[in-house]
């Protein structure tokens, strides 16, 4: 070995030394916390993803990092046919975050277009299930809906969908005069129930309290004082009391009394003055 070193010569060994540092620098890489790197060997995927951290690619090797964080995937605006014959424009947007790099190189070839592809497609599908107003009032279901389906599709590429979310309806304009005139309508509705409520309310209070009046007559004549206290502060130039029957029946009394009496008296004094 000494021999056959002597005879490459310094600089020959020198190159020697040269390319296999090369080599190593080369060979040496480093994953961040957030990337895996998949390592083909002889065109064949190895056991298991490289990093976080460093690690060494030998030359007959090839490496491709792949991001596990979790993606955003905007779905552009899709037209729609709802289950009852309503167009619509429905925009959304999808998280997901890769869990096998070694599927989503292998099984797909370009897991971010796919995902987005399924995405729009199962948007279109499930809209086209439901009616408009189960998709304006239970959105978290149709959400739901969709997040299934794409999950259960991306599943073998090594893709989780974790969250979908539907961002945007768009409603024709004959749509929405019409929701808005429905709205109107029902608004409507509940304030005649509300207003027949506090009738029917006031109606059984005024009932109870003539009841009470009733086993008490002189409630009555403290409520036309009550009254008559209540019309003097409002500083009206003219009052019109309404007088108690009770006591129209009492003045007729004594009016009646006082004419029997007058009426008694006379025919003895005319009787006096002839004799």
């Amino acid at each position: 070995m000494t021999a056959l070193l002597r005879d490459l010569g310094a600089p020959t060994i020198l190159f020697i030394i040269l390319v296999i540092l090369l080599m190593l620098l080369r060979s040496f890489r480093i994953a961040q916390e957030y990337e895996r790197a998949v390592v083909f060997s002889f065109g064949r995927v190895t056991k298991r993803p490289r990093g976080p951290g460093p690690y060494i690619v030998l030359p007959w090797e090839r490496a491709q990092k792949v991001d596990t964080r979790t993606v955003t995937l905007a779905i552009q605006p899709q037209d729609c046919i709802t289950g009852d014959n309503v167009t619509v424009r429905v925009d959304a947007v999808a998280y997901f975050r890769v869990i096998d790099p070694s599927s989503a190189l292998v099984a797909v070839r370009d897991y971010m277009q796919a995902t987005l592809q399924i995405a729009q497609t199962s948007l279109r599908s499930v809209i086209g299930q439901v009616e408009l107003d189960e998709l304006l009032a239970h959105r978290d279901k149709v959400n739901a809906q969709i997040q299934t389906i794409i999950d259960e599709q991306t599943e073998h590429w090594g893709v989780k969908v974790s969250i979908v979310e539907v961002k945007d309806i768009e409603l024709p304009q004959t749509m929405q005069r019409a929701m808005a005139r429905q709205a109107e309508a029902e608004r409507e509705k509940r304030a005649k129930i509300i207003h027949a409520q506090g009738e029917l309310q006031a109606a059984k209070e005024l009932h109870e309290a003539a009841e009470v009046i009733a086993q008490e007559p002189a409630a009555l004549q403290l409520r036309y004082l009550q009254t008559l206290t209540e019309i003097a502060v409002e500083k009206n130039s003219t009052i019109i009391f309404p007088m108690p029957i009770d006591l129209m029946s009492a003045f007729e009394s004594l009016v009646e009394m006082a004419r029997d009496n007058h009426q008694t008296k006379t025919p003895s004094n005319g009787n006096n003055q002839g004799q």
